[in-house]
């Protein structure tokens, strides 16, 4: 029961994930016509898809969205057995429920690459398989700033683009857990270091 609590968190997680991606599929329409404002132009819900990783992030060859669905079944393995190692040995609460969060995201977002390319025919048109090429449901858009960046600009010069990317619960998952992790890492592992130093 140590760690089944933990797990516990996972299996919501990814339902929660899956049910609000699976409504926005059904209820909205993609992109702006089916935009519903939710705090004013702040804090929308936006129906779009990704194909690749944060930020829309590709691999180039045909084959990278395969390698990318495959790498995310292995990240996925090698957390699940983590966060039950770390349970094991006590490992403060805070990370455990932190790295069940990160693992729910890892889930979720690996569910959509997998099985949405067949489930909701979202594959790209020049997909070699909708099996692992599904392209994942994102729809909450926080719009703090968009305009074209300054051509004197690294990497974004000239571009059109929004402050802020469009994301969904897996993604909030990931970024909740780490940010967790980051922020009160002294407080975690100052009994790891105190039994060390002892």
């Amino acid at each position: 029961m140590k760690y089944t609590k933990y797990f516990l968190l996972t299996f919501f997680l990814i339902a929660l994930d899956q049910a609000v991606k699976l409504w926005v599929h059904t209820n909205m329409e993609m992109g702006i016509a089916g935009q519903i404002e939710v705090f004013g132009d702040w804090f929308k819900l936006y129906y779009t898809l990704n194909p690749g990783m944060a930020f829309g992030m590709q691999f180039g060859s045909e084959y990278g969205k395969l390698g990318l669905s495959l790498f995310r079944l292995v990240a996925m393995f090698f957390i699940a057995y983590y966060l039950y190692k770390l349970a094991k040995e006590k490992t403060h609460p805070g990370v455990l429920w932190s790295m069940a969060a990160v693992l729910a995201g890892a889930i979720g977002n690996l569910i959509d690459s997998i099985f949405y390319g067949v489930w909701l025919d979202n594959a790209p048109y020049n997909a070699i398989s909708p099996w692992f090429h599904g392209q994942v449901v994102d729809m909450f858009y926080i719009d703090i700033w968009e305009g074209r960046v300054a051509e004197w600009i690294p990497f974004w010069g000239g571009d059109y683009i929004s402050l802020w990317p469009i994301f969904n619960v897996a993604d909030a998952a990931i970024f909740t857990g780490v940010a967790v992790i980051l922020i009160f890492q002294k407080k975690f592992f100052k009994a790891v270091k105190n039994e060390t130093a002892g």
